[in-house]
């Protein structure tokens, strides 16, 4: 009886200490959760990149591409973390036991800065739009960034700790000789491989045959039947050149197909411009093409308004990448190119009495490759009769005595590795729309991720110049 009374007082003591142990468990339940904020570096990387992708631009950018450059910043922060909390280890110091407390202050203090940057940003984008006459953006747009931005990054953190875990399961010896053999590999087969992938879509590019484009059939053009170049040699840019009404100067131009090599393909110019009467006229423009072998349509309108018919304009194409492709990797190839073309019409010219005016016009690349012919701006003035420059990159082209339109959004002559340190040379420039403050580093992200929308501007804006790129230029 005593021992049946006893029972029930043993459960009633035990209660006690099982509501304690409830207790214990979500206390510590809750402290988990309270230090479950991310780390000090990972949420300095997730500030660090967000912030910097959130500065100033030159021209107003898309969700997915602000979303893009986001992401890009923030996962290279976060290899930068990943690989700075590997040496503090070395050290013995880890800034998340040393500082506890700190981590959800922070997450919250970068919270609010990025979010204090994205509406000085959405100001200042509106601000570019307003300028160039594009609708604003709104609420959505931040949205659609922040989602896009999430996932990109969540999907390279994912792929980055799948190839630790399979490095960790290899071990050190099996991982180091994987890596070695990878990198082998991709030098022999995967660059090699790329390079051709991407050199044969240029070639196609190059090759399309747009059926909106009528083969001229005024013998002052290239491409026509009266013409040694052929309309398919030309290359899709040179088809357009050479397109159109035939009022207006002679249009001469060689494509790459047009001949196998340089010096033969200048020989062909040179025929091609005594065949279609272009030393018959008073005036030659040696107008050098961007790297695909554009010549802008609006600077043709230009020559026609600054000459009428008493000129002629010859091309020549030396590469079918874009721009920015030839710019890093094939420059000499427009430079060479240039300096060939004049050279030639320059002996011709004088061996024909010299009384033609001539003429150097380029756009980008093609300013580049124009300026290159000549020693310095003295030699430029003493051998032609007037230059001129559109969207030059920056430090890139003789100035003096030159006519240099450049537009203040337009990131090509913004863009150069000294951008990193000093502010960009922006005299003689046209304030077009706002322009950002230049802060170290920031200035340089910022505008070679406006490089790549260089042409998406709209028109005046960007690098998009108009017809005074023929009508402005200057006089003997």
């Amino acid at each position: 009886m005593t021992t049946t009374l006893e029972r029930p007082g043993v459960v009633a003591d035990a209660a006690p200490a099982t509501v304690e142990l409830r207790q214990s468990k979500l206390l510590v339940t809750a402290r988990r959760v309270l230090s479950s904020a991310p780390r000090i570096g990972t949420t300095l990387s997730i500030g660090l990149g967000g912030l910097v992708s959130l500065a100033p631009g030159l021209l107003p950018r898309t969700p997915g591409a602000q979303a893009i450059l986001t992401a890009l910043l923030i996962v290279l922060a976060l290899a930068a973390a990943g690989l700075g909390r590997i040496a503090l280890r070395h050290w013995t110091i880890d800034l998340n036991s040393r500082f506890p407390r700190a981590r959800r202050p922070l997450s919250g203090l970068v919270a609010l800065l990025i979010a204090g940057a994205a509406a000085h940003a959405g100001h200042w984008q509106n601000a570019l739009r307003a300028a160039m006459g594009t609708p604003p953006i709104g609420a959505d747009y931040w949205v659609r960034c922040a989602f896009t931005a999430g996932a990109l990054v969540l999907a390279c953190v994912g792929l980055a700790r799948g190839m630790g875990w399979a490095l960790r399961r290899l071990g050190l010896a099996r991982s180091v000789a994987l890596t070695v053999v990878a990198a082998i590999a991709g030098y022999l087969v995967l660059v090699p491989g790329f390079v051709g992938w991407r050199q044969s879509t240029y070639a196609a590019a190059n090759a399309v045959v747009d059926s909106t484009l009528v083969r001229p059939v005024s013998f002052t053009r290239s491409g026509s039947a009266e013409s040694a170049v052929s309309w398919g040699s030309l290359g899709a840019e040179g088809r357009k050149f050479v397109s159109g009404a035939a009022e207006g100067p002679v249009r001469v131009y060689v494509g790459m197909n047009s001949a196998p090599d340089l010096d033969s393909r200048v020989a062909l110019a040179i025929r091609e411009l005594e065949r279609s009467g272009g030393f018959a006229r008073s005036n030659i423009v040696i107008a050098v093409p961007t790297g695909s072998g554009w010549i802008d349509a609006n600077a043709m309108t230009g020559f026609a308004q600054r000459f009428g018919a008493d000129a002629a304009v010859v091309g020549l194409q030396y590469s079918y990448a874009p721009s920015w492709v030839t710019f890093v990797f094939g420059r000499d190839e427009a430079t060479a190119a240039a300096r060939a073309l004049f050279a030639a019409v320059e002996r011709r010219s004088a061996e024909l009495g010299g009384a033609h005016r001539l003429f150097v016009y380029g756009q980008s690349l093609g300013a580049y490759g124009g300026s290159a012919v000549f020693a310095d701006a003295a030699d430029q003035d003493r051998r032609t009769c007037a230059a001129l420059w559109a969207g030059p990159p920056a430090g890139q082209v003789h100035r003096p005595g030159a006519t240099v339109l450049a537009n203040s959004s337009d990131p090509v002559v913004h863009w150069s590795p000294s951008l990193l340190w000093r502010a960009p040379e922006l005299s003689g420039t046209r304030v077009d729309a706002p322009v950002p403050q230049w802060l170290p580093l920031l200035a340089f992200v910022q505008t070679t991720a406006d490089l790549l929308a260089a042409l998406d501007a709209p028109a005046g804006h960007g690098h998009r110049y108009g017809t005074d790129q023929g009508s402005a230029l200057g006089s003997c």
